[in-house]
């Protein structure tokens, strides 16, 4: 898959940021990404916000963001009979 490619975008330094996900090369939180397009922004207006980034930097956000929900354990909760 394409967007996967971009991941090595994405790096982790307990240094930077606590650890969190960032941007390779930058202080911007795959978090922060997400978050803005949360909010309504457009890539664009986030390009505009983080002037450092990259529509690349913005799709292996995504990518990143995508992976770690398709990985995510989903336990069914129990039915509970009164």
């Amino acid at each position: 898959m394409k967007a996967r490619k971009g991941l090595n975008r994405i790096v982790m330094d307990e240094k930077v940021m606590t650890g969190k996900p960032i941007i390779k090369g930058t202080r911007v939180t795959v978090e922060a990404i997400i978050g803005r397009f949360a909010e309504g922004l457009t890539a664009t207006e986030i390009l505009n916000e983080y002037p450092k980034l990259t529509e690349k930097d913005i799709r292996a956000a995504l990518a990143y963001a995508a992976k770690l929900v398709a990985n995510e354990e989903i336990i069914p909760k129990a039915e509970i009979y009164a």
